[in-house]
C-alpha cells in the first residue's frame, strides 16, 4: 500500500499501489509520493507516467480514514495545504508527465490527475468531485487548477451536483489527450516520442506555457530570465571579477 517509483530507462513511472480501497490516497502515500517527487527532481527523467494497480480505479481520492478524524485546524494546514504542496511538486516537475487513467479518478484523484501535463483515458473511465456529499469540499486544487482546465460549467456540474464526466466528453473538452483501451500502452507511446526532443528546450516550453496560465508564474519568470542571464558572458566576467575582487569589464554578451 504505497507509491513506486519505476525506471524505464530515460522514462520514469509514479504507480499508486492501493487497490483494495481504490487506489485511495492515503498519509503513507502522500509521503511516498512526495519523497519520489523529489528524488525526481533531483535525479531527472524524460518523461513521468503517472500510473494506478487495478483495473477499476486510478485513485478515488483521499482515504476517508485519513482526514476523518483531524481537527479543523488540521485539516486546514496539515491535510489541505500539505496536499497542495505535494500536488504542486508534480504539476511544476521539469519534464513532462502523462496521467494513465484506466479507471475512474474521484476527488483527490482527479486532482492528482489534473496536475499533470496531460491525461489519456479508458473509455469506461469516468471523472468525480464527490467531496459536497460528505460535507467537504475540494481541497487539492479542485476549484483551482481544475478549474483552469476545465470550462466553470462543468466544474460546477461535478462540485455543485455530483455529476460524473465521460471519458467521451472529457476528451470533446480538451481535458484529456486520447481516450484509449490500452491507455498505458498509449501513454507509453506518446512518452516515448519525449527521446526525439530536446530536454532543455521541453522543459523551457513547460515553463512558458505553465507561466503563461498563471502556474507559479512569479517564480517561473525568475527562473527563466536567470537561466537566459547565467548563459551569458557577462555573467561570467562578474563571478570571475569578484573572485579576483576587481571591477567587472561587462561586454553586454
Amino acid at each position: 500500500m504505497t507509491v513506486h517509483l519505476i525506471r524505464h530507462g530515460d522514462l520514469a513511472e509514479l504507480r499508486l499501489d492501493n487497490p483494495a480501497k481504490l487506489n485511495a490516497l492515503t498519509v503513507a502515500m502522500l509521503e511516498a509520493l512526495a519523497a519520489h517527487l523529489d528524488t525526481l527532481e533531483r535525479e531527472g527523467a524524460r518523461g513521468l507516467l503517472l500510473t494506478a494497480t487495478g483495473n477499476r480505479a486510478f485513485c478515488t481520492g483521499a482515504d476517508i480514514n485519513a482526514w476523518a478524524g483531524l481537527s479543523p485546524a488540521e485539516f486546514a494546514r496539515t491535510w489541505v495545504r500539505g496536499g497542495h504542496r505535494i500536488f504542486d511538486r508534480l504539476a511544476r516537475l521539469a519534464c513532462p508527465s502523462i496521467a494513465v487513467l484506466h479507471g475512474h479518478a474521484f476527488g483527490g484523484g482527479l486532482e492528482l490527475a489534473a496536475a499533470c501535463d496531460i491525461r489519456v483515458m479508458a473509455p469506461g473511465a469516468t471523472l468525480a468531485l464527490p467531496e459536497t456529499g460528505v460535507g467537504i469540499v475540494p481541497g487539492w486544487s479542485g476549484t483551482q487548477r481544475l478549474a483552469r482546465l476545465l470550462p466553470e460549467p462543468v466544474v460546477k456540474e461535478m462540485a455543485l451536483f455530483g455529476r460524473r464526466l465521460s471519458a467521451d466528453r472529457a476528451l470533446a473538452l480538451g481535458f484529456v489527450a486520447e481516450v484509449s483501451e490500452q491507455p498505458f500502452e498509449t501513454a507509453w507511446t506518446i512518452a516515448a516520442r519525449l527521446a526525439e526532443t530536446s530536454p532543455r528546450a521541453t522543459e523551457v516550453a513547460k515553463y512558458m506555457i505553465h507561466a503563461g496560465r498563471g502556474e507559479d508564474a512569479p517564480a517561473l519568470i525568475e527562473a527563466l530570465a536567470s537561466g537566459m542571464t547565467a548563459a551569458s558572458a557577462d555573467k561570467a566576467e562578474g563571478v570571475e571579477s569578484f573572485r579576483a575582487k576587481r571591477k567587472p569589464d561587462f561586454k553586454g554578451a
